[in-house]
């Protein structure tokens, strides 16, 4: 019922920028938060930062800074850009959103995640 699609993920050297980009769609009838998740090998899945549905935003300690959560809501996508970003930033990447879909129900979705690599 509901598809998020991320996109923009890739090999950077240290010091470098990535712009993700993750586009919801379905059968949804409100987005409330959203959010964006990494996934470091053998680590646990990370919260990186939340947007909620007015805007309020807030960050990992670990990225605060460096990293700027944003929002289309006309374009169902929210955004992640990246900046200063260190080896310890390499991670799969997965956008969540809290959706109430057209049927009524509300629950988070997740995307298929995207694979940021921080190399030189």
């Amino acid at each position: 019922q509901v598809q998020l699609v991320e996109s923009g993920g890739g090999l950077v050297q240290p010091g470098g920028s990535l712009r993700l980009s993750c586009a919801a769609s379905g059968s949804i009838r409100t987005i409330y938060a959203m959010a964006w998740y990494r996934q470091a090998p053998g680590k646990q899945r990370d919260l990186v930062a939340t947007i909620s549905s007015g805007g309020s935003t807030k960050y990992a300690d670990s990225v605060k800074g460096r990293f700027t959560i944003s929002r289309d809501s006309a374009k169902a996508t929210v955004y992640l850009q990246m900046k200063s970003l260190k080896p310890e930033d390499a991670a799969v990447y997965y956008c969540n959103a809290d959706v109430r879909v057209i049927a009524g129900y509300r629950f988070g979705s997740w995307g298929q995640g995207t694979q940021d690599t921080v190399s030189s």
